[in-house]
């Protein structure tokens, strides 16, 4: 019987199984790609959407990524006007301006210091900053670009050039080797305006790497021939230079100013506006401009060049006993105040009887317990011990950082009669806690029409004006000029620190082998130096 082979049997169910799980199989695969693909389409489309969205975390103006980043970014250039340091305490109109306005945002201030203009704009540019101030003049080219904000005091551009030197009568014949301009200063554009209508012979040349404080010290140095400084900086140069002189002035006064970047975002200049108004309002503004700006502009060659010899010769015997009796005035302004009384003469005597450093009356020394007045120690602890009962006397009304002017005041004239011109500037509509203001009307106590209204009658208000004034010019000048000095052992320390150290065993080679440091140049090392580290970030102190 032949052999039948039996197929096998195969169930259909099986077959319809696996093509539906081939057919789940693709459908999950069209899911996945449908799911990529619409993925792709949501973050595309946030992309575009995002800058719109409320919630997504980019502050809604300037001030309020300000607010958010806790900081107010500012760039400025050093200089005793700007931004200044000495001795751990930082100071400047402009950096005072300028951590109010942070306080008034209620953030921290972060200051990074340049050294030319042209650096402070390449912040604004960059995004490094938010804002300038650094004493920028406004003007129409600089406001094509930026945004400026309110003014809060103004200067005028002078060609400077050193005393014994030739005195240029007129910018007509200045060559580019005779004036030399710091990168971005605005005088460049006025300096082009009078090239094109007046004086088509004169030229200038750039210096690109130093700003306006270095070329005036190159001014003094004899390496320059002449440069161009607004006048506040020229009056504070000349205190600590007093061979520095003013040829002439090329420009009128001209508004200084903060500024910022230009865009349609409006919100970092309402602040500005709102802050000054502010400011003006309390008297605050009237106050910094007093202290900074009220130091007068009869600048006197003799007596600023004299003091500044003082201060090297004399100075330092007494300076450890102006800093022991300082007490809460600044030693250095105990010092001035030693030099304007007695010009530091231990003997000094006047007509009338005061004698000493700090030319105390006979009186006045018996009731401070004084046996001698020409003792330099006991005539300065008592002259500071006298000053600060007048400084107690002073009204609470009057803000604490102007009660020393009021006390000086007292101290030459008598405090009566210093009461006498408070109520003097309040019947003139005046400020009587305002220094500034009283100050005006000093000069009056000594005029009958004035003095007859008055409870303690005539006095010479106007010596006691010129006093305090005098001494404030010689605070500057001192303060000014130890400044510098520390600035100068900071850069000898540090150009001896970039000097290598030379190995015990090198000290017997040849001295062929040193001769590569016999062409090094002092130059070159300070601006070796300074690539190092060419800006510093300065996080400014609390208060």
């Amino acid at each position: 019987m032949p052999l039948i082979r039996r197929q096998p049997c195969v169930f259909s169910g099986h077959r319809l199984l696996r093509n539906l799980k081939l057919q789940k199989i693709n459908s999950l695969k069209k899911l996945k790609i449908n799911y990529l693909l619409i993925g792709i389409v949501t973050l595309l489309l946030a992309a575009a959407l995002w800058p719109s969205i409320p919630w997504s975390g980019k502050p809604e103006n300037r001030v309020a990524g300000i607010i958010a980043r806790g900081e107010l970014r500012i760039s400025t250039i050093n200089s005793p006007m700007t931004f200044a340091t000495m001795n751990n305490k930082t100071f400047g109109l402009d950096y005072e301006l300028a951590k109010q306005f942070a306080d008034y945002l209620g953030v921290t201030l972060k200051i990074t210091v340049r050294q030319n203009i042209s650096q402070l704009f390449d912040d604004l540019d960059d995004g490094q900053a938010d804002m300038l101030a650094a004493g920028l003049v406004y003007n129409q080219e600089r406001v094509k670009n930026y945004q400026a904000g309110p003014t809060y005091y103004s200067v005028s551009q002078q060609l400077v050039y050193r005393v014994g030197n030739t005195r240029p009568r007129t910018l007509a014949a200045l060559t580019a080797e005779q004036l030399t301009i710091a990168p971005g200063h605005v005088a460049i554009n006025d300096l082009q305006t009078l090239k094109a209508e007046k004086y088509p012979d004169l030229a200038w040349r750039v210096d690109e790497k130093r700003g306006t404080t270095a070329l005036m010290q190159a001014v003094i140095d004899g390496k320059l021939d002449y440069t161009i400084a607004d006048s506040v900086a020229v009056s504070l140069f000349q205190r600590v230079h007093p061979e520095l002189a003013v040829a002439l002035d090329i420009t009128d006064e001209q508004p200084v100013t903060w500024f910022s970047a230009r865009d349609d975002d409006n919100s970092l200049s309402a602040a500005m506006l709102d802050f000054f108004n502010n400011i003006n309002e309390d008297g605050t503004l009237a106050r910094l401009e007093e202290k900074y700006l009220g130091h007068g502009n009869d600048f006197d060659y003799v007596d600023t060049r004299t003091f500044l010899r003082a201060v090297d010769s004399v100075l330092p015997d007494l300076q450890p006993l102006f800093e022991k009796y300082a007490q809460e005035i600044d030693w250095r302004l105990l010092a001035a105040i030693s030099y304007q009384e007695s010009h530091w003469d231990t003997q000094a005597t006047s007509p009338t009887g005061v004698r000493g450093l700090m030319m105390l009356t006979k009186n006045t020394a018996q009731s401070l317990g004084l046996s001698d007045r020409t003792d330099a120690e006991q005539s300065i602890s008592g002259g500071a011990r006298y000053l600060q009962d007048m400084m107690t006397k002073v009204p609470d009304t009057v803000p604490e950082e102007e009660r020393i002017w009021f006390a000086l005041a007292a101290y030459n004239m008598g405090y009566a009669h210093m009461l006498d011109a408070r109520t003097l500037t309040a019947k003139t509509k005046g400020n009587p806690d305002s220094w500034s203001d009283v100050k005006q009307r000093l000069p009056l106590l000594s005029q009958k029409p004035w003095y007859n209204k008055l409870t303690y009658g005539y006095a010479r208000g106007h010596e006691a004006y010129a006093y305090v004034e005098n001494i404030r010019k010689y605070q500057i000048s001192l303060v000014g000029y130890l400044l510098e000095k520390e600035k100068e052992a900071t850069e000898a320390r540090q150009l001896a620190e970039s000097y290598p150290v030379v190995a015990p065993d090198e000290l017997n080679r040849p001295t062929t082998s040193i001769l590569p440091f016999v062409a090094f140049s002092a130059d070159g090392a300070f601006e070796r130096n300074r690539l190092i580290a060419p800006n510093t970030l300065v996080q400014a102190p609390h208060r």
